[in-house]
């Protein structure tokens, strides 16, 4: 299967494209965001690398520069490096990722990348043969390492990154300022918050949705572009960490510490046999 099969993409407006991932049939289908700028393109996450994103890009024309101007520089960027999220890396030259979680991308630890894929989620093999047993995600060198704070530039549009550790202790939302667009990675979708992985933790998860929320305050959010599912607004914005951190009592700190330690088990056992 090529690329141009694989993938598939929407315009959003303001030189913003939606992608997906055609055959991957899961809840952690992520989004992917090419974000193009004056002097330099953004990709916002890869998807699971089974074809080659950065092919995709090319051949559907997405990466075409303004008449007479050069190509511009393509920069890849995890918002964590979750495997959904960071399996498509190894396909660009150009990788940044928050500096906790650089070392897990640079090892090729697919326990710290939570990699649990299975045949049924997969509706046409990328190649004969293929088998989600054998998938992992491989080692990739960071070239770039973004702390808070860090800004991507892009000439015509900059891209703030903000560190909001929860779901994982490198996640990452990148927000651009002018236009009131926060590119959300899996800190927050419309959607449960998952907080039972390695790595996370949910007194960080709720201090990331009080700064959530602060945006909304502060009215420097009007459109989320999140890592799974669908875009929102302000208020669902306001609603859903509100909603996290009101719920996030002694009860359910001890449910998931269970859960935590099933998830880790099945994890490690699984990512023994792939390498077995």
């Amino acid at each position: 299967m090529s690329a141009l099969e694989w993938f598939a993409h929407k315009p959003l407006g303001g030189g913003i494209f939606w992608i997906q991932e055609r055959f991957y049939e899961s809840g952690n289908r992520a989004n992917i965001w090419l974000v193009r700028g004056s002097q330099r393109d953004v990709v916002i996450d890869a998807g699971l690398g089974l074809r080659s994103l950065p092919d995709y890009l090319r051949a559907s024309g997405l990466l075409e520069p303004p008449e007479g101007a050069g190509p511009r520089p393509l920069l890849a960027v995890a918002t964590h490096v979750h495997f959904d999220h960071s399996g498509g890396l190894q396909h660009f030259e150009e990788v940044a990722v928050h500096t906790a979680e650089a070392a897990a991308l640079l090892r090729g630890d697919n326990y710290e990348a939570v990699t649990w894929l299975s045949d049924r989620e997969v509706a046409r093999p990328p190649r004969p043969g293929w088998r989600a047993r054998h998938f992992r995600v491989p080692p990739v060198r960071p070239t770039r390492l973004l702390q808070e704070g860090d800004v991507i530039s892009l000439g015509d549009r900059q891209l703030t990154v903000m560190h909001m550790p929860g779901h994982s202790r490198g996640s990452i939302c990148l927000h651009d300022k002018d236009r009131k667009i926060l590119f959300s990675g899996d800190v927050v979708y419309d959607g449960s918050m998952i907080d039972w992985l390695p790595y996370s933790r949910i007194s960080d998860y709720v201090a990331s949705c009080q700064r959530l929320m602060e945006l909304v305050d502060r009215g420097l959010v009007e459109k989320v572009l999140p890592g799974h599912f669908n875009i929102f607004g302000a208020e669902r914005l306001y609603r859903l960490a509100s909603n996290y951190i009101s719920q996030a009592g002694v009860c359910h700190k001890v449910s998931t510490c269970a859960m935590k330690s099933i998830a880790s088990i099945a994890l490690r056992v699984a990512n023994s046999r792939v390498t077995s």
